[in-house]
């Protein structure tokens, strides 16, 4: 950082830290030991598309080194892609749900195939999915820009949270994830992919 950004209170973006995600197996021992969520299997992906062809390319690259990963096999396609209603697009990874690992593999390799073809500044987070007992809700998000989590708790049919049960978790996980601190990042992702009722 030159002598003008620290005198005009610019500062450099912080690097993400992808890695940060490989955390969530040990988070979701910790979340079904103190809370009795489980995982889904369902993990996701998103980002600000860009048109043209080269992020095209982009995406079928992502879908050919899932489905390599997945073998032959595999039920079904281990990743699926949407686009939200507010324009947002998603890559839906599916897993069983006693393999959070290749989960978190995933994950991990999607974000880093669009980060290595240039696109790391339209990535904005993934999550992974949990359920509990009582048919809640649960989702860890990871937002990409700050390297941080965070849960994201729904009320059951509804696009209310549990800001409580989020509150919870947070103190559950802080030794497990880098937890976000400040609130106002805690974007509630409604209708994520990985978090249907």
């Amino acid at each position: 950082m030159g002598f003008l950004d620290a005198l005009l209170g610019r500062s450099k973006p912080v690097r993400p830290d992808l890695d940060q995600l490989f955390g969530l197996p040990s988070a979701a021992i910790t979340l079904e030991a103190a809370a009795g969520f489980r995982p889904t299997g369902l993990g996701s992906v998103c980002f600000s598309a860009v048109e043209g062809g080269a992020f095209a390319e982009v995406q079928q690259d992502v879908r050919a080194l899932l489905d390599m990963d997945a073998g032959e096999g595999a039920d079904g396609a281990p990743v699926e892609s949407s686009r939200d209603s507010y324009g947002y697009t998603w890559f839906l990874v599916r897993h069983s749900p006693d393999d959070m690992p290749s989960l978190v593999n995933d994950l991990h390799a999607v974000n880093s195939a669009l980060e290595g073809q240039g696109f790391g500044p339209q990535l904005l987070c993934s999550l992974a999915g949990f359920r509990d007992d009582q048919g809640r809700a649960l989702a860890l998000v990871y937002l990409y820009k700050r390297g941080t989590f965070y849960p994201v708790c729904k009320l059951p049919g509804q696009e209310k949270r549990d800001n409580a049960l989020e509150l919870q978790v947070k103190a559950l996980l802080v030794n497990d994830l880098r937890i976000e601190e400040d609130l106002s990042r805690w974007f509630p992702v409604w209708g994520a992919p990985g978090t249907e009722d």
